[in-house]
C-alpha cells in the first residue's frame, strides 16, 4: 500500500498546537504519549487519550503481580507527571464509540464529539473466547485486564470460603479445582495465578506441548516437567469439547474432552489467544486484515492519511503482533512521522520470556529451526529440567535463534546477537555458568531492550555522555528494562562494564531498597543494634525522590535481612517480623518437595546415630508413610510429610533426643566424617568425635549460603573433606584445615588454610573463618567464590584468621561464643510456642485437613509422588504393570488395577 506524502510535520510557527487523539489506554498508547511529549520540544502537538478502563495505563505484562500487590496503582506505567502535562488530556472510563473520518471527529460513550487533526488507534486486543459450549457459564473467565484478574480472585476466594465446613476436628476446606484452557505464555501465567490463590490448576493444551509458538518439542517437554514441579498438572493434545454446569449451582462444574476424558472444575480460565479490537476501524470503513486488524503500511498509517494504528490492532505486513515490544516500536514510528521524520517499522522482535516464579523460559529468532540448512545445537539435562538450544547457520557461525528452558541465563546476552557471528564454539554458550563460555562484547547497534528499542550503544552513551552511574539511572535515561525486565541482567552488565572503563566506582547496592552491600548492611545493623526489618529499612533504606517512605522491601533484601538478624542472634527465625522475611523452606523449617510436601532431616552429628535413634526414625517414617533415604551428608531424610504433620513428627523426634538438622536453611548442614581412629586401622585421629564437636558447635549458624564440612581421619580422605566449605584432615601432629571447597555446577577444591593445628587452634581458626565469611560475603555467595573475591585472597584471609591482621579476632571470637551459648533447637522452640505452632496447617482455618491433591505410587518398597500422567489416568486407569499395589492419595488407600 502506498501513502500520500506526509503533511503532518510540526509547525513551530503555529499559534496553537495541532491535536492528536489516541483511542485506547494500554501500554502502547502510553508509550506514544510519553514519546511524543519527550520529542516535541516546541509544543507543536497536544494529545488527548481516551481510555476505556477507569484507570491510567498500566503494565499488562506484569498483570499477575496484581495478585500480590492488590493495588492497581502499583502497575501504573511511567512517570505520573505525564498526565499533569498541560498538553496532555487523559479521559478515563471514556470509550470512543464512533469515528467520522470526513469531519475528523470521534464520539465518546457520553455522546461528546472531539475533533482531531490526526487520529491514532491503539485499541489493542480482546481475549479470545473459543466457541466451546458453556464458555459463558458463571465461573469461566478470561485473563486480560485488571478487572478480569480481580473478578477471578474474588470468585476463587468466595469458592474457598464456601467450601469451609466446621467439623469436630476443626474446619475442613474443600479444594477449589481450577483449569486453564491454553498452554501459551498467558495460560501458564494464569495457572500460576490460580496456584497463588490456593486453587488447584490443570493446563489443558490442544497442541503437542506447552508454549508451542515459542519453544520446540524438546523445550516443551522440559517445560512440562518444570510446570509439574510447581504443582500444576498438564494435559497436552487435549481438545475441550464442552463445559457443563454444576447440577446444583448452575456454575461451571465439569469439562468434557474430545478424547472422552473429563475434569471436574470450579473455575476455568480461557487463555487461548487474543483478537484485535478493530471494530472502530471496521465501522469507519477502514480496510482490515484477513484475520482482523486495521491494515497499515510501514509508517503505521492506514488508508486514511490522517488515521494511524499501532500495537495489537495494527495489521502490518499482513499480521497483527501480540507483543508489547513491536507495539512500542510502532508508537515511536508514528511520533517520528508526526514530527516530520521518515521512520518506518523495522520489523518485529518476537523474543519472549515467561514471567512465572520458579520457571525460567525464553526464546528468540528462529526458535523452531525452520531456516533452510540451519543446524541446531542442543544441551539438555532432563533430571534438572534444563533444555537449551541454539539455531545456527549451516557453518555454525551466525546465530539464528534460541530456546532456553530451566536456565535462561544466556538469553539476555545472546538475543542481541541475533543475526551476528558468535565468537568461538557456539556450544560453549549453552554450558552451565562457570564452565568457560566466552564473554560477548556486544556491538553498539545490538538491541538490548526490545520492548523499548534500546541498543547497547545507547546504554553505553547513558554512562559516558549523560553521567548515569547506576542501573536505575540508566533505566530512567534510556527506558531500558522498564517494561518486562528480561533485559535487566544485560543492562546491568553493560552499565557496570562501561562504568569500570570510565573509572567510575561500581555500586554494590544490595537492591533498590538498600544502597549498601550485604557486608555493609551487616556492619550497619550490628553497630546500630537494630533488631527488626522495619527498623533497618527505616534507618538505612533508600527513599526515592518525592517519597517519604523507603518502601516495604523486596524478595532480595528481605531474606538477606532475615539472615543477618539470625546471624546476630535475634531469636527464633519465626518470631515477630522475622517470620515474614523467610523463604518457603525457612518459613516451614523443612524442605519443600516437588509435590508440595516437605522433607524432615533430624541432625545426626558426624553421621553418628544409636540403634535406638534409628528405631525411632524408622517408626516415625513408617507411622507417617514417609519415604526414607540416606543423604550424601550421612543423615536420614524423610520425604512426603504434609505441613500439618510436621509438628507431630518433630515432637516424636525431639522426645527421642533429635533436633533440627537445618537441611532447609542457609546455615550449617552437615559435618561428614569417616570412622577415623575409633575403628579404622589407618586412622590417626578421632574424626567422628571431632565431627560431632564441630557440628554441635556450628549447628544453626546462619550465613549467606549453606555450609558443609567434613572430617577425615587420615590422608586417605574418605570423608571428602576437601570438597567442603571447611574440611579437616587428621595428621600425626594434629589437624590440617582446608577452606573454600564447594560442589555444585562449578566444583572447587578447598585450599589449605593451616597445618598441624591442635584441636583448640583448629576450632579458633574455623570460628574466625566462618564469622569473617558471614560478615563480609555477598548474598547467596558460597565460600569458594568468596575466598577468590576477598581482597588479597586466601593469603589475606589467613592473616586475619591466624595473625589478627585487622585487629578483629577478639570480636570474631566473641561473636562465635555468643552463637554457641545462645543456640536453641528451632523445632523444639516451635513446639513450645502455640503462636508459632499455629502456622503449621494445610489450609487456612483447617489446620488438620490433608491436602487432597497429593498422590503417590509405590516404588521399590516405598512411595513416590505420582506423575501427572498417573494422576490423570486415575486409580482405575491404565498404569505400568510394575506399579501394582496400593496408591496413596492424601492418606487414603486406593487399589490400582494394572
Amino acid at each position: 500500500m502506498t501513502s500520500e506524502p506526509s503533511t503532518t510535520g510540526s509547525t513551530p510557527g503555529a499559534t496553537a498546537p495541532r491535536h492528536v487523539v489516541v483511542v485506547g489506554g494500554g501500554m502502547v498508547a502510553q508509550r506514544f504519549v510519553e514519546a511524543l511529549r519527550a520529542r516535541d520540544t516546541v509544543g507543536a502537538w497536544r494529545v488527548s487519550l481516551f481510555a476505556e478502563e477507569p484507570r491510567k495505563p498500566y503494565d499488562r505484562v506484569g498483570l499477575t503481580r496484581y495478585f500480590e500487590v492488590r493495588d492497581a496503582e502499583e502497575l501504573t506505567l511511567g512517570d505520573p507527571a505525564l498526565w499533569d502535562d498541560p498538553l496532555v488530556d487523559l479521559h478515563r472510563d471514556c470509550q470512543v464509540v464512533a469515528i467520522d473520518r470526513e469531519a475528523r471527529t470521534v464520539t465518546d460513550r457520553l455522546g461528546n464529539v472531539h475533533p482531531y487533526d490526526e487520529l491514532v488507534l491503539a485499541t489493542g486486543s480482546d481475549a479470545a473466547r473459543p466457541p466451546i459450549p458453556g464458555n459463558e457459564l458463571p465461573g469461566v473467565f478470561v485473563y486480560r485486564t485488571i478487572d478480569d484478574v480481580a473478578e477471578l480472585r474474588g470468585w476463587v476466594e468466595a469458592k474457598r470460603a464456601a467450601g469451609r465446613v466446621e467439623t469436630r476436628g476443626g474446619v475442613v476446606e474443600k479444594p477449589v479445582r481450577g483449569a486453564v484452557i491454553g498452554g501459551g505464555l498467558l495460560g501458564l501465567e494464569a495457572a500460576g495465578a490460580l496456584k497463588a490463590l490456593g486453587a488447584q490448576a490443570t493446563v489443558v493444551e490442544f497442541g503437542t506441548h506447552l508454549m508451542g509458538v515459542q519453544v520446540d518439542l524438546g523445550g516443551g517437554q522440559a517445560l512440562k516437567r518444570l510446570i509439574n514441579d510447581k504443582g500444576i498438572a498438564v494435559r497436552a493434545e487435549t481438545a475441550t469439547k464442552e463445559m457443563r454446569p454444576h447440577r446444583r449451582t448452575g456454575h461451571v462444574g465439569r469439562m468434557d474432552f474430545a478424547d472422552g476424558g473429563r475434569l471436574d472444575v470450579d473455575v476455568v480460565v480461557m487463555a487461548t489467544g487474543v483478537r484485535p479490537r478493530d471494530e472502530l476501524a471496521r465501522s469507519a470503513g477502514l480496510p482490515v486484515g484477513e484475520r482482523g486488524g486495521a491494515v497499515v503500511d510501514l509508517t503505521c498509517r492506514t488508508e486514511d492519511p490522517h488515521v494511524w494504528a499501532i500495537g495489537e490492532v495494527a495489521c502490518i505486513e499482513g499480521r497483527c503482533i501480540g507483543l508489547v515490544a513491536p507495539g512500542n516500536t510502532m508508537a515511536e514510528v508514528v511520533v517520528d512521522q508526526l514530527l516530520g521524520g521518515e521512520a518506518v517499522f523495522p520489523g518485529a522482535d518476537t523474543a519472549t520470556k515467561l514471567k512465572l516464579s520458579g520457571v525460567d523460559v525464553a526464546s528468540f529468532g528462529d526458535a523452531h529451526g525452520r531456516t533452510e540448512d540451519c543446524i541446531e545445537i542442543v544441551w539438555a539435562d532432563p533430571t534438572a529440567g534444563v533444555y537449551k538450544k541454539l539455531v545456527m547457520s549451516d557453518d555454525a557461525k551466525t546465530l539464528l535463534g534460541g530456546v532456553f528452558v530451566g536456565d535462561a541465563a544466556p538469553y539476555a546476552s545472546l538475543r542481541p546477537m541475533l543475526g551476528a557471528q558468535l565468537p568461538g564454539d557456539p556450544a560453549a554458550f549453552l554450558l552451565p555458568e562457570g564452565t568457560g563460555a566466552p564473554d560477548l562484547e556486544l556491538p553498539d547497534e545490538a538491541n538490548v531492550c526490545s520492548c523499548n528499542n534500546v541498543s547497547a550503544g545507547t546504554i553505553r552513551g547513558a554512562v559516558t555522555e549523560h553521567d548515569c552511574t547506576s542501573v536505575g539511572d540508566v533505566k530512567s535515561c534510556t527506558k531500558a528494562g522498564t517494561t518486562c525486565g528480561a533485559c535487566l541482567p544485560l543492562v546491568k552488565k553493560i552499565t557496570e562494564t562501561e562504568m569500570t572503563k570510565a573509572g567510575i566506582e561500581v555500586s554494590s547496592a544490595l537492591c533498590e531498597h538498600f544502597e549498601m552491600s550485604r557486608a555493609q548492611l551487616f556492619d550497619a545493623v550490628l553497630v546500630a543494634d537494630l533488631h527488626s526489618f522495619s527498623e533497618i529499612i527505616e534507618r538505612f533504606g533508600v527513599r526515592p525522590d518525592g517519597l517519604t517512605s523507603p518502601g516495604r522491601g523486596c524478595d532480595i533484601c528481605k531474606p538477606v535481612v532475615g539472615s543477618i538478624l539470625a546471624s546476630l542472634g535475634n531469636g527464633h527465625i519465626l518470631s515477630g517480623e522475622q517470620a515474614a522475611l523467610q523463604d518457603t523452606n525457612d518459613h516451614m523449617l523443612a524442605n519443600m518437595q516437588k509435590d508440595g510436601t516437605y522433607s524432615v532431616v533430624p541432625r545426626m552429628p558426624g553421621g553418628e546415630v544409636t540403634p535406638e535413634g534409628l528405631i525411632v526414625v524408622g517408626q516415625v517414617a513408617k507411622d507417617f508413610g514417609l519415604y526414607t533415604k540416606i543423604t550424601g551428608g550421612q543423615r536420614i531424610d524423610m520425604f512426603g510429610a504434609r505441613v500439618e504433620q510436621l509438628p507431630e513428627i518433630w515432637r516424636r523426634l525431639v522426645d527421642a533426643g533429635f533436633e533440627s538438622g537445618h537441611a532447609y536453611g542457609k546455615s550449617l548442614r552437615t559435618v561428614k566424617s569417616c570412622v577415623g581412629s575409633t575403628w579404622c586401622r589407618f586412622g590417626v585421629q578421632d574424626s567422628v568425635g571431632m565431627a560431632v564437636e564441630l557440628e554441635l558447635r556450628y549447628r544453626g549458624l546462619r550465613s549467606p549460603h549453606k555450609l558443609k564440612m567434613g572430617v577425615s581421619g587420615c590422608a586417605r580422605e574418605c570423608a571428602e573433606a576437601r570438597g567442603k566449605d571447611v574440611g579437616v584432615i587428621a595428621t600425626d601432629k594434629g589437624w590440617n584445615v582446608y577452606v573454600g571447597g564447594n560442589g555444585g555446577q562449578t566444583p572447587k577444591h578447598a585450599q589449605l588454610l593451616a597445618e598441624d593445628l591442635t584441636s583448640e587452634e583448629m576450632l579458633r581458626a574455623i570460628d574466625r573463618f566462618l564469622m569473617l565469611y558471614i560478615r563480609t560475603a555477598d548474598r547467596l555467595q558460597r565460600t569458594a567464590p568468596w575466598v577468590e573475591e576477598y581482597e588479597g585472597g586466601l593469603d589475606a584471609i589467613r592473616e586475619v584468621v591466624l595473625e589478627d591482621s585487622l585487629g578483629i579476632a577478639a570480636d570474631l571470637d566473641a561473636a562465635m561464643a555468643a552463637h554457641v551459648e545462645g543456640y536453641e533447637d528451632e523445632w523444639k522452640a516451635v513446639l513450645e510456642d502455640p503462636e508459632k505452632l499455629a502456622r503449621f496447617g494445610s489450609f487456612v482455618n483447617a489446620p488438620t485437613t490433608p491436602d487432597p491433591t497429593l498422590a503417590y505410587v509405590p516404588e521399590r518398597g516405598q512411595k513416590r509422588p505420582a506423575t501427572p500422567e498417573e494422576i490423570a489416568a486415575g486409580p482405575a486407569g491404565p498404569v505400568d504393570p510394575s506399579l501394582t499395589g496400593p496408591v496413596l492419595v492424601a492418606g487414603a488407600t486406593l487399589e490400582v488395577r494394572a
